[in-house]
């Protein structure tokens, strides 16, 4: 039988800042060699018990701990946090926070140098692990020059190359096309079954995190445990969705049209006439979409072309597109493709040859000031925008600028607040705040200001499913007001239930533009942008429906609907 290798009694921790404890009364035990996925809304605490696993928690950050803890036998608030990092190696969310050397050879050494081991031997097991996780031919490059993918294996390799017996994953998908997503999955899969290192995941995005087996997943929810249970036994009960998480969709799929999970061993059995007959006649009694497409061309680009350096391949490449007032467009396709430089040039970041017109008026020539006033651009590292200390101040920045009223600033600001979910923590220095709630600030920040067209890049990347809706609501209400809506996302079901068109790039120029339903119903499509296929069109497709894109549009409107109510 396995020992125990993280173990909870009844633990509790609040920070010395908050005046309520955000772990409460924790029981629980993971056992060597298992592989565990930790889910729940923004704010259950799911960051705080990474903290308290990789030792964060006490060190870096303080507060008062009552009960006990244990990292492989070591009690946490007895031992260095120097001598718990050789237990756990983390993995974080933001990558680019986690590199220290200035190339790929180097960060992924960093451990093996700090622990003074030979060169000739570093050098072995760097050329070792570079290979194993894919980067070996990326030694001698800058880890923030590489695409998301990319650095996510680099990160990987610096965590691994120290064969510590936890291995932590901060939301590991949080940046990564579909099908880079789907191969980190398969790549920490891979490194657990070859190392026996204990794998915990925490993510958001649980469908993706089950594309590989996990032996259990535990919900926290208000700093509680509310749930430990294999993921057979978890996904048959409303645990998830009632308590803001989403389940994977062809299974709300299968309970909306009534199927009985009880019996249900694995999704094996759910295939068969009976389930068959039951999604179908639930797909007839639900209405057609109607369908809305603007024709009123409101910026346009003609053989647009760009390249960050002159020996360098091109990055957008004669590309052409007219974007159309009050649509809501996706723009999708892998790492690296094209997307967010696609929206720089727009947003006048850099320059491209070609032409680009604003309601037929050339704004070639226009400052990134006056695009500005037209074009609101949330950009994918929250990092990067980011300019004030404090969260109201960085939201009302804009506004403060543009030399509007105090008292109508504070309610501009306080509404938008609201409804990105951040209103709480309006007197919260921006320091205090997860990456996820980082991307909250920034999208508020371009929110509030109002403009006719809003870029968003990666807008739900690191939000809970609640948090999800409510931004994506917003979003639509101002999509109602008559303004454009442009996202660059890895999301695919956010392109498929906000999006009347979708933009698919693959290296610098439009593989396919068209409806979303169309891009994952088509396979080579998916395949070529690194896609993934949708487990709506998997799921039709295996119970035989006769036509698997109007089951995907049906399920959509009604799923909406219903989550609305």
């Amino acid at each position: 039988m396995n020992k125990p290798i993280i173990e909870f009694q009844d633990f509790s921790f609040q920070y010395n800042s908050q005046s309520e404890p955000t772990l409460k009364h924790l029981n629980l035990t993971i056992n060597e060699g298992e592989k565990v996925l930790v889910v729940g809304p923004s704010g259950s605490g799911k960051s705080t018990f990474a903290h308290c696993i990789n030792g964060l928690i006490p060190y870096k950050y303080q507060g008062e701990i009552t009960g006990k803890a244990k990292i492989k036998g070591k009690n946490l608030q007895e031992t260095s946090i120097f001598d718990l990092s050789f237990d756990t190696g983390t993995v974080l969310q933001d990558t680019d926070g986690q590199f220290i050397g200035l190339t790929v050879a180097e960060d992924i050494a960093f451990t093996l140098e700090n622990d003074a081991v030979k060169q000739s031997q570093m050098q072995k097991k760097v050329a070792q692990w570079a290979k194993t996780i894919g980067v070996a031919d990326h030694l001698d490059k800058r880890p923030q020059d590489l695409s998301g993918g990319q650095k996510q294996r680099v990160s990987m390799a610096g965590v691994l190359i120290n064969e510590s017996p936890i291995l932590l994953f901060d939301e590991p998908l949080a940046n990564l096309d579909p099908a880079t997503g789907k191969e980190a999955i398969g790549l920490i899969d891979e490194m657990h079954q070859r190392s026996q290192a204990t794998v915990v995941i925490i993510e958001h995005r649980l469908e993706d995190a089950l594309a590989k087996p996990v032996d259990r997943i535990i919900v926290f929810n208000d700093g509680e445990i509310i749930a430990d249970q294999t993921p057979n036994e978890l996904l048959r009960t409303d645990l998830l969705p009632t308590n803001g998480i989403r389940e994977p969709l062809y299974l709300t799929a299968l309970k909306y049209a009534g199927v009985d999970f009880s019996d249900a061993r694995n999704t094996e059995d759910l295939i068969n006439p009976t389930v068959q007959q039951k999604v179908s006649d639930w797909q007839a009694k639900l209405p057609e979409k109607t369908e809305y497409t603007s024709q009123i061309p409101l910026f346009s680009m003609e053989h647009v072309s760009y390249k960050y350096h002159k020996q360098d391949p091109y990055i957008l490449n004669d590309l052409s597109l007219t974007l159309h007032q009050g649509e809501k467009i996706s723009v999708v396709g892998k790492n690296g493709a094209g997307k967010s430089t696609l929206f720089k040039a727009i947003c006048g970041f850099i320059q491209p040859s070609g032409q680009m017109k604003w309601q037929d008026q050339i704004i070639d020539k226009e400052s990134i000031k006056e695009r500005a006033d037209k074009i609101g651009y949330v950009m994918q590292n929250p990092n990067q925008m980011i300019s004030q200390k404090m969260i109201f101040d960085e939201v009302a920045l804009g506004l403060v600028l543009r030399g509007e009223d105090s008292e109508k600033i504070k309610e501009k600001v306080f509404h938008t607040l609201k409804v990105c979910g951040l209103y709480p923590f309006r007197n919260w220095p921006i320091a205090a705040l997860s990456y996820g709630q980082k991307k909250r600030v920034t999208i508020a920040a371009i929110l509030v200001l109002e403009p006719e067209m809003l870029v968003l890049d990666e807008p739900t990347a690191g939000q809970d499913f609640r948090h999800y809706s409510e931004m994506m609501a917003f979003i639509e209400e101002l999509n109602q007001l008559g303004k454009t809506i442009v996202m660059i996302t890895h999301d695919m079901h956010l392109m498929l239930e906000y999006s009347d068109r979708a933009l698919v790039i693959n290296d610098g120029k439009i593989l396919a533009d068209t409806d979303p339903i169309d891009v994952l119903t088509n396979e080579k499509l998916i395949e070529q942008a690194s896609l993934k296929e949708t487990s709506l069109f998997t799921l039709a497709k295996r119970l035989k429906l006769a036509d698997p894109a109007e089951f995907i549009r049906r399920f959509i409107q009604y799923d909406r609907e219903v989550r609305f109510l």
